[in-house]
This record gives structure tokens, sequence and C-alpha cells, in this order.
């Protein structure tokens, strides 16, 4: 007996069509954001002075010529001279390398201090729980320059001691938003199989509850470098950051600021530089929210 072979036809578009992965989606997401790709120029151009500053600087940032001594911007300093006769834009170029060098490490340390940190109290809970929380109270209850420079009055003046005093001022932020994601998914179900499985806390707490709270604790790590800059340059101004003659930002408008109303580039310029970068930064971070946690 014959078996009747009934055809169906299905539309090979539904089934072939490729499906856009999750990452796919983000970076189409990112790419309509002018402002986010804005910030993002913006970040390279910092990358790309900090990395080739030293080859296409026209002169040597700490090379004095006393007989150009605050000469205004021209065909020879483009952006001036300072009262040392020192090049403007060769260390401009030259200070976006300590710039940078100070946002990667004060992230490098704070960021998973603040991670692990806010993991662990979110996820335990009780006591512990209690007491980070209140550990980072005291800490936000200064605002971060002041706490940074109490930090590195006690540590002393230097570029070390200051990315240390800003890293110990960051991380309580990180703990908070870290701590946040881990209560909501503390119950979750796989959270339950691997408990039954008999998972330690840690091995909950590293496989399952920190990779959920990376994306968060990294929007906000974005968003936090413009404040990290400003507290580096903040430090540098009064003398407890980068010491002379480093080409620091901070240090260039302390250096500058005597003569802001005669010779206005010697101070303006560092600090257009610092407000382009933190602009960046902020504009880079908030288009990173939008696409990878939009309920921040």
């Amino acid at each position: 007996m014959r078996k009747n072979v009934f055809k169906i036809g299905v539309s090979s578009r539904g089934i072939n069509e490729p499906r856009v992965s999750r990452n796919t989606a983000m970076l189409l997401s990112f790419r309509r954001n002018i402002l986010g790709l804005s910030g993002l120029g913006i970040i390279f151009c910092l990358l790309i002075a900090a990395v080739v500053g030293p080859v296409i600087a026209p002169f040597d940032p700490y090379a004095q010529d006393l007989s150009a001594r605050l000469s205004p911007p021209g065909t020879i300093y483009w952006l001036g001279a300072d009262e040392l006769g020192r090049d403007i834009l060769s260390r401009l170029l030259y200070g976006a390398r300590t710039t940078l060098l100070i946002v990667l490490l004060v992230v490098v340390i704070s960021a998973p201090i603040g991670l692990v940190f806010g993991c662990t109290a979110g996820y335990i809970g009780g006591w512990l729980d209690l007491l980070l929380m209140r550990l980072t109270d005291v800490f936000l209850a200064f605002p971060r320059l002041i706490l940074a420079l109490a930090l590195v009055a006690a540590l002393g003046p230097g570029l070390e001691n200051a990315i240390i005093a800003i890293a110990l001022t960051s991380w309580p932020v990180y703990a908070r938003v870290a701590r946040a994601e881990a209560l909501v998914i503390r119950n979750s179900h796989y959270i339950s199989i691997a408990k039954l499985q008999g998972a330690s806390a840690w091995r909950i707490i590293r496989m399952y509850v920190m990779p959920i709270c990376i994306n968060s604790t990294v929007v906000r790590v974005t968003l936090d470098m413009a404040g990290i800059i400003l507290t580096a340059a903040g430090l540098g101004f009064l003398g407890f950051g980068a010491t002379p003659p480093s080409s620091e930002w901070g240090a260039m408008i302390a250096s500058g600021h005597p003569y802001i109303f005669d010779h206005w580039w010697l101070a303006t310029v560092p600090g257009l530089a610092i407000l382009m970068v933190s602009v960046g930064f902020n504009l880079f971070g908030d288009a990173l929210r939008d696409v990878l946690d939009p309920r921040i």
C-alpha cells in the first residue's frame, strides 16, 4: 500500500534568515547614537595622543627656551609657550599619556574591588552586607576630591600616591551598583539549582553572580571616568598629584593660572583638554548605558 506523501510548503525565509545576534544588535544600536560616536571619537583622539604623542610632538616638552617665554599661539608654537618657554602643544601631548595612565590604573584597581565587595555583600547578605555597605557609606559621605586630598596628604604628594588615593575613593560606587544587581539575581532559579548541586557560595558568586553584574559595572566605570580625570586634575592643580616638571594637565593649569588674564593660553588650553576628554567619556558612557543596561 502506497503511502501518501504530503509536501508541506514552508517558507525558507523564516528558517534561513540570519538572526541578528545580541552583540550585533548592540553594535547597531550604538552606531545610531551620534553623541556616543562623538564621545568615542574624543577617546580615540586621546589614545592616539597618548600612543604617538612623543613621536608627533614638535618640541621637547621639558626643554626651556626663555627667549620664547609666554609666546602666544602662532606658527612656531601652535598653542603658545608657557612661562619657561616650553611648548604647550608638546606638553599637552605628553600629558595625555599621564591622564590615560591615571584613568586606567584607577579603574584596574577600584573596579574589581567594588565588583567583588558588591557581589559578595548582595549575595550573602546579613552582617557582611551591613558591614560592607556601612563602609561604603563612610566613603560616600565625603566628596571624592576632599577624601582624596586627605588620603594623598597622608601618603605624600606624587603621581603614584594620587592614583592610590583616587582608587580608594572610587570603589564604593561600583560596590553599590554590583550589590543592587546581586540582590535581584540571588534568588533566581539557576542560583537555586547551583546550590542544590553543592556549589559553594564563592563559586556561585564567581560563576553566576559576577558575570551578570559586569555590564552594569562597566557602564558605571565609563560614566565615572570623567570624575576620575577631574579629581586627578584637581590633585595636580593643588600640588598633590604629578610633581614638576611633569606635563600633567592639572599641574599645567596650576602653573599657568597666575597669568590667566594677560596670557590666557597657559591655563585655558589644558583646561579645554580636560573639558573635552571629560565630555567625551560622559557621552560614551551614556551611549554604552543605553546599549548594555538601559534600566540604569
